[in-house]
């Protein structure tokens, strides 16, 4: 019997998505015949002669010269990604943030503008009104899913719409044909965080959207035991990214892609339970006599839930709210008493985790500062992981009895 790899019979029949997540991306014969992805611990990378250099370099082989470039794994992982969101080309980076920041160092130029949603994520923010700004950079932040005035802030120096859809922690969902109809009629190029959605739940690209941004440190690795990030979108638009990731040394760890690739393998999976457990729970607080307040899209008192019933497939495992008549001491009592979720940053892995928002991720902000981005000090932010629904809802009954 040979060992020659055969060629697999052609099919137009589109792959379903979890088939996507096993094998996108992959040669079916893999170096050694392994049937995962190898690691590839190495720095640089070999020539055989003077000559094949010279044929690398004129030629533009498709292989790697220097860590900082590229990986063989990564080359894996990227197209896995960009099958999945049904994207042209993807570039990953060591963090979410570190994708955020190349894109936007890539497209802008002193006396640009950039026009974005205010409840993006809060580093995004940041990094836009106090890094860029620095360089003559002006970012407008308007009211999230307000479209008129986001269509009034554009001017003939927008370079670049952002949002992050749904948003984190208040979970507003953006109408992805809206926005992206805005970019086209203005000629600007726009970019959605689609970190909370997850391809699973709902893909950008198909709405028009041009690029899409993951922190894949989330549900994409799944795990709570990676950073990374990537850019998805037409080759065109991430050609400029990926160059100025190597000048600038923002790719990933061979350990880290490995683990990634590993992650996505089981990730339809895990974001079937992640979206009923966050549904479940929400459901559950909304009833609750001590909650003021449910964000979650999946409920219908939520102000997107038209778009995104329409939009998305399930509306995953981060759920907001705020306990009633609380101030930070009682709803820290909640966050304490839980017994499931650990108190932690993050979101996105099998383990839930919880948070008050005023203490984890806006510590920094005066009282001011927290409640004009709507952040209140009775606010507790859940991260549903995969375990057992019914296990979730007896916690947080028990530790909302304690108040």
């Amino acid at each position: 019997m040979s060992n020659k790899p055969t060629a697999q019979p052609e099919t137009n029949r589109p792959q379903g998505f979890s088939t996507l997540c096993v094998h996108g991306g992959e040669d079916r014969i893999k170096p050694c015949y392994s049937i995962t992805d190898p690691i590839f611990c190495t720095a640089t990378y070999t020539f055989e002669n003077t000559q094949a250099v010279i044929e690398y370099v004129t030629k533009k082989l498709p292989r790697e010269e220097y860590g900082r470039y590229g990986n063989p794994t990564e080359k894996v992982l990227e197209r896995k990604l960009a099958a999945l969101e049904g994207g042209e080309s993807c570039v990953t980076f060591a963090t979410g943030m570190a994708a955020v920041a190349c894109y936007l160092m890539a497209k802008v130029r002193p006396g640009d503008e950039i026009v974005m949603f205010d409840e993006c994520y809060h580093r995004t923010r940041e990094f836009c009104t106090k890094v860029l700004g620095q360089f003559g950079v002006v970012t407008h932040q308007i009211p999230a899913c307000d479209y008129e005035k986001m269509e009034a802030a554009i001017n003939k120096r927008t370079r670049l719409l952002i949002s992050e859809s749904p948003t984190n922690p208040h979970l507003s969902v953006v109408d992805l044909e809206r926005f992206a109809a805005l970019g086209k009629k203005y000629g600007v190029e726009t970019l959605i965080d689609a970190t909370l959605a997850t391809p699973y739940n709902v893909r950008p690209l198909e709405y028009g959207v041009d690029c899409v941004l993951h922190s894949c440190t989330k549900y994409l690795g799944g795990h709570n035991d990676l950073l990374a990030g990537a850019i998805i979108g037409r080759e065109e638009l991430l050609e400029p990214v990926r160059k100025l990731r190597g000048v600038m040394g923002m790719g990933n760890s061979p350990h880290a892609i490995y683990l990634l690739l590993r992650g996505l393998k089981t990730f339809e999976l895990r974001m079937e339970r992640h979206n009923q457990n966050g549904l479940a729970l929400a459901r559950f607080l909304e009833k609750h006599p001590r909650v003021e307040k449910v964000y979650y899209p999946g409920l219908e008192s939520h102000r997107d839930y038209e778009v995104a019933r329409r939009t998305m497939r399930g509306f995953g495992g981060l759920v907001t709210f705020l306990v009633k008549d609380a101030d930070a001491q009682t709803t820290a009592r909640v966050v304490d008493a839980v017994r499931i979720p650990r108190i932690g940053p993050s979101l996105g892995g099998v383990e839930s985790l919880i948070e008050q928002p005023m203490y984890m991720s806006y510590h920094d902000f005066t009282p001011e500062q927290r409640l004009a981005v709507g952040i209140p000090d009775n606010m507790i932010r859940v991260s549903c992981g995969i375990e057992n629904t019914e296990d979730l809802i007896a916690d947080f009954a028990q530790a909302l009895e304690k108040i």
